[in-house]
């Protein structure tokens, strides 16, 4: 009901004031049965914007510190993203990597779609960076279609250390979803995961027009930060 009410009565509207979302590809989303909707990630507003529009409801998985802020504003923001149904993730590595896959996949076995940013945080500079496999673990053990996403103008509208967005247009374009069943049985196979993960991220730079980078981002970010020190 929370989800509903926030989709459709308060943030839904505000949204389409402040952002005059432009959108292409809806036609690409699933209007039933289960599918991934892997995007790239400029903002915080795009945990909202993208959901926004889509007619169905959109289960993302959520960094597990949205769930354990201290005080009142992180007992807020944790009872904010268990009201839209969000799945707290550990993003450790090893068994909470794991884990997360399962939680994902038990999702999608519900006949739901699911949300994931493979880059795994938010851009610290507006360019697209590495995927993490998660996504394609996840596709080819559910056996889902993912549909690749970008959003454009986000960054520039609501950049990190930013509380408000600017008022601006943006723009949300969906691709054709991508079938993987020709990797059935491969799930655990690195290569296999890789190779996904890239077919992914190539549709997402298509999508978005974002400047691909081969790394991490937080190992791209430490990178440059380490640079910015040296005399």
């Amino acid at each position: 009901m929370f989800y509903q009410v926030l989709k459709y009565v308060v943030l839904g509207p505000l949204l389409r004031v402040v952002f005059r979302p432009r959108v292409e590809g809806l036609e690409h989303v699933p209007e039933e049965g289960a599918a991934i909707i892997a995007g790239n990630h400029l903002s915080f507003a795009d945990h909202f914007v993208m959901p926004a529009i889509v007619p169905r409801r959109v289960t993302f998985l959520a960094k597990s510190e949205y769930f354990t802020g201290p005080g009142l504003k992180g007992r807020l923001t944790a009872a904010f993203f268990r009201g839209v149904g969000q799945i707290p993730v550990d993003r450790s590595g090893g068994q909470a990597s794991r884990a997360a896959i399962r939680s994902g996949v038990n999702v999608l076995r519900r006949g739901r779609l699911l949300g994931i940013y493979p880059e795994g945080t938010r851009s610290h500079d507006g360019r697209l960076y590495k995927g993490r496999t998660g996504v394609a673990a996840m596709a080819l053990e559910a056996g889902v279609p993912v549909v690749p996403c970008a959003v454009i103008g986000t960054f520039e509208a609501q950049p990190a250390g930013r509380r408000l967005p600017r008022a601006m247009r943006v723009t949300i374009r969906f691709g054709e979803p991508m079938d993987f069943s020709r990797y059935k049985g491969l799930s655990s196979e690195h290569a296999a995961l890789r190779a996904v993960t890239d077919e992914i991220m190539y549709e997402i730079m298509k999508l978005s027009g974002q400047e691909y980078v081969d790394m991490y981002a937080p190992d791209a970010k430490a990178a440059q930060q380490q640079a910015a020190r040296r005399p």
